[in-house]
């Protein structure tokens, strides 16, 4: 069994904030697999499910982001799992807005939410990275991602969230080279758009 979970602060208020992109994903990827409806369980909601034939958990922590680390535990120490049936997906400042980046293991790089699972249930789980830019100074930090995402961001945010959810069956298999290889794709800029684009 797989757990999934989408990091992000429970209640409308900050629903459209950047630090809620994980539970973005996780509820597009519930949408989008036909998963259970959420309930509430491990101090979090969950919905049950298949990706790629494996029986897969999605968790939103509510909690807020600096206890997540609690629902977490929990949930791993129900279902009996390794820290390596953990994918956690958050914001991360130290990206530009729409890349991501899977990584396994390693510290929390001040993410509060980080911090709180790695107390709970160690560092070697895996994280999906998905950048949401820095705002140029670290006092600023807290109220960025805090703050709804702009307009403009819906541009390729849409679409990193649904390819995130297309391909999601790849994480849940551990298959992330394939994973960012299909997502990159989905998300490229569309040629003939009249835009130009620099790399």
């Amino acid at each position: 069994m797989k757990l999934i979970a989408g990091l992000g602060n429970p209640g409308g208020k900050y629903a459209a904030n950047r630090h809620n992109i994980g539970f973005m994903a996780v509820d597009e990827i519930a949408r989008r697999h036909g998963f259970s409806p959420w309930r509430r369980r491990f101090s979090g909601e969950v919905a049950e499910g298949r990706l790629g034939g494996e029986k897969t958990l999605l968790l939103k922590p509510m909690t807020f982001m600096n206890e997540s680390g609690r629902s977490l535990g929990e949930a791993v120490r129900f279902y009996k799992l390794a820290p390596e049936d953990v994918l956690v997906i958050h914001d991360e400042l130290d990206l530009a807005p729409g890349k991501l980046r899977v990584k396994s293991g390693g510290g929390h790089a001040g993410h509060n939410g980080l911090r709180s699972i790695m107390a709970h249930m160690g560092a070697d789980f895996h994280r999906l990275r998905l950048g949401i830019g820095h705002p140029g100074d670290k006092r600023a930090v807290h109220a960025y991602v805090l703050r709804d995402f702009a307009r403009a961001d819906r541009d390729w945010l849409e679409p990193l969230i649904d390819a995130i959810a297309a391909h999601a069956d790849l994480l849940a298999k551990g298959d992330f080279a394939r994973f960012m290889n299909k997502v990159a794709l989905d998300t490229r800029p569309q040629a003939g758009k009249g835009h130009n684009h620099k790399d």
